[in-house]
């Protein structure tokens, strides 16, 4: 069962594992199927959902909505999380010209509308910018985050794929807290070490979403060294640890980070995510982490 864990100080309770729908328009699911895939997931204690407005060019938020409507769920049991700030070229936004990124107060709370509507609920838990705007307007985004917030909208805010640097800089101008950077953290992708993202979140008591926790299903297919020495890797370490699955390990080597990682999965399988859900229990061995990044970087530490 997945337990939950609370953000920073002034942050939402979310499920330690995460449901995420970046891909839901791909998975070839009904709407009957998607709200089993919800009900399958709040049976396991994964009562956290992931969003953004442009997912499945700007579909997957509806396609959720409309199950979730079936689930007959108390809307207090779940959590809704949703990003905003990048436009993309769509038919489903014709005035869009060319990909860009929109940070300013209407376009803010305009998004927020729309996810409103097509999730079927009143209020968003947790609202991201999805990524950081080389013309971002730190007023602008404090203007929307507290309109938001005094309409009852939104309840908590944070950012993804900010740099430590950058989410300081928001951060520092804005009345309400940022209670995570989600960002992508794996086996395949360690950057969040060497960019100062771990240091700036356990120094602020934050706990960082990871998206991509598979390194977007690479770790499985991909015929690179990096992916065949992890998988090796993943593999005897599994044997030793009572025959858990490469992305349980793999899934357990995340969540043994101290700075207390919440992964985001990206998957329809509900096999894949049972499989993830019993990686809480794999127990890691400090030595057994470090030969996993050894196998991921190819080097001892120095």
């Amino acid at each position: 069962m997945v337990p939950p864990i609370t953000l920073s100080e002034q942050g939402p309770r979310l499920s330690r594992i995460v449901h995420g729908l970046w891909r839901l328009a791909d998975w070839g699911l009904d709407r009957k199927r998607i709200a089993e895939l919800i009900l399958g997931c709040v049976a396991q204690g994964i009562t956290t959902f992931d969003h953004a407005d442009i997912y499945g060019q700007y579909t997957c938020e509806s396609l959720f909505g409309q199950a979730l409507a079936d689930c007959g769920l108390d809307r207090s049991s779940i959590q809704l999380v949703t990003k905003c700030g990048i436009k993309l070229v769509s038919e489903r936004r014709p005035g869009n010209r060319i990909k860009s990124y929109d940070t300013s107060r209407a376009h803010i709370v305009a998004s927020v509308d729309s996810s409103l509507r097509c999730l079927n609920t009143d209020y968003i838990d947790l609202l991201l910018i999805h990524r950081p705007n080389p013309l971002l307007d730190p007023r602008e985004v404090n203007d929307a985050f507290i309109g938001l917030r005094e309409s009852g909208k939104v309840r908590y805010f944070g950012v993804s794929n900010f740099l430590p640097h950058q989410f300081e800089s928001l951060a520092s101008k804005l009345e309400v807290p940022l209670v995570t950077n989600q960002v992508e953290y794996s086996v395949m992708n360690l950057g969040a070490h060497a960019d100062g993202t771990i240091d700036l979140c356990q120094k602020l008591d934050i706990h960082p979403m990871a998206w991509s926790p598979f390194g977007g299903g690479r770790l499985f297919s991909e015929d690179s060294s990096q992916a065949e020495r992890l998988r090796k890797t993943l593999a005897a370490i599994g044997r030793e640890v009572g025959g858990a699955s490469v992305d349980q390990v793999a899934m357990a080597w995340i969540l043994k980070h101290p700075v207390k990682f919440v992964p985001v999965l990206g998957t329809g399988n509900s096999d894949r995510i049972r499989s993830s859900v019993a990686a809480l229990d794999i127990d890691l061995s400090m030595e057994q982490w470090f030969e996993i990044r050894r196998a991921s970087v190819d080097q001892d530490v120095p």
